[in-house]
């Protein structure tokens, strides 16, 4: 509970009483003064508590943010990661083609003929 909630709280029951003291003495201005003091008191308990959610809100929207930018950093780190092994897998893979040109021909000789009779399919 913050200020606002207390104080609108607080004035909300004094215009109770205001009102409650004028009809028992019959006199109007002092019922009128309590009507006034009882929408006050609620329009600011009303006020205090939106601000009370408002600051939830902002705290919890805080948190959520911190959360998204701690997966964000480690996903950018599992991606560098992934992209450092995908490089280095694939230089070998070249060296390895540029020194043993006839298994890398005769590979990807095995490789065409593999494709061209799966996607051939049956007349």
């Amino acid at each position: 509970m913050n200020r606002d909630q207390i104080e609108g709280g607080l004035r909300n029951i004094k215009g109770r009483g205001q009102t409650a003291l004028g009809a028992v003495s019959g006199r109007v201005r002092p019922q009128a003064e309590g009507a006034l003091n009882q929408v006050i008191g609620g329009a600011q308990y009303a006020y205090g508590r939106g601000r009370r959610v408002a600051e939830e809100l902002t705290h919890d929207g805080a948190a959520l943010a911190d959360e998204v930018e701690r997966r964000g950093r480690h996903a950018y780190a599992r991606g560098r990661d992934a992209y450092g092994e995908a490089r280095h897998r694939g230089r070998a893979a070249l060296r390895h083609a540029e020194t043993h040109p006839t298994e890398t021909l005769l590979a990807v000789a095995g490789l065409a003929f593999a494709a061209g009779w799966l996607l051939k399919g049956r007349r």
